[in-house]
């Protein structure tokens, strides 16, 4: 045999026990099912949140380390957005800022940024469950955390205004009032153009807010416009949130067997376990009747 044959050999006689060894453990692990976050969550998805909170409760008691036990409460808050229960995801989402505030001296441009986030999460737990003052709080809240990330920062300021006007444009829609929800998009578009490099990765959601905010105003045709268009984006046609959307724009339009249809796939879509899918678990389940 060559000596170059030899270590060709080898590697083949190497790659062939790695594989014998892990292919018992990927089966054995597979064989075990889910764990008990996964369960949870999937319980959660069902509509099952008396048989989920005791789960979710036992990781937040096990939990040994601080990262860990604000990781296991972060999941709580969401456990309460599945139920559309502001008020707990709150004060769930509040613990893990508490968390960060405690990072804030070791890793500074992370720890503010993931106190803005968690305070945005709550927000939008609460604007889809129609607490609208709370939201904007919340959102407020979060606009400020998140920019009291020290220099050299790692997430501008643009991005917080992107997200802030953002949200007050939901909000305004939501509440009815055309002139101030039309102001915060015009304020959402001045933030993009403002930062070519934020909005490379934050472009994509305008025209959601454009579409959310058509659709609560009334114009439906404009909606349907942008939604048309979302709906071919990259990501959008496996979003249960955006589909339980373009049921609504249906619903209103009097499309009744086409908003059905499409709240059946928005409900199929549910794979998640964030205030996107919450939104749309809950509310597909109330139009299903299921």
């Amino acid at each position: 045999m060559s000596t170059q044959a030899r270590p060709i050999r080898l590697l083949a006689h190497l790659l062939a026990l790695s594989a014998a060894f892990l292919l018992p453990l990927a089966a054995s692990a597979q064989s075990q099912g889910p764990g008990p976050l996964q369960q949870a969550q999937q319980l959660d998805r069902e509509g099952r949140f008396a048989e989920a909170h005791p789960i979710f409760q036992s990781i937040i008691d096990a939990a040994e380390e601080p990262a860990e036990l604000a990781a296991a409460q972060r999941r709580m808050a969401m456990h309460y957005g599945f139920m559309g229960d502001c008020a707990n995801a709150v004060a769930y989402e509040e613990m893990v800022i508490s968390y960060w505030v405690t990072q804030e001296a070791v890793e500074p441009q992370n720890a503010f940024y993931q106190e803005g986030e968690m305070a945005n999460e709550a927000a939008r737990v609460c604007i889809d469950s129609g607490d609208l003052g709370t939201a904007e709080r919340m959102y407020r809240r979060g606009y400020m955390l998140g920019n009291l990330e020290p220099e050299p920062r790692t997430h501008p300021r643009s991005l917080w205004d992107f997200r802030l006007a953002h949200a007050l444009g939901r909000i305004s829609a939501r509440r009815g009032d055309a002139d101030e929800a039309r102001r915060q998009v015009a304020l959402a578009r001045q933030a993009l153009d403002s930062d070519p490099d934020m909005a490379q990765q934050q472009e994509r959601f305008y025209p959601y807010l454009a579409g959310y905010v058509a659709l609560f105003l009334g114009e439906l045709d404009e909606a349907e416009r942008l939604f048309d268009d979302l709906l071919t984006m990259g990501g959008n046609q496996r979003d249960p949130f955006m589909h339980s959307l373009v049921g609504m724009l249906y619903e209103r339009q009097g499309r009744e067997a086409d908003a059905m249809e499409m709240y059946q796939r928005a409900s199929d879509m549910v794979r998640a376990h964030n205030p996107p899918a919450a939104f749309a678990a809950r509310f597909t389940r109330a139009k299903l009747g299921m």
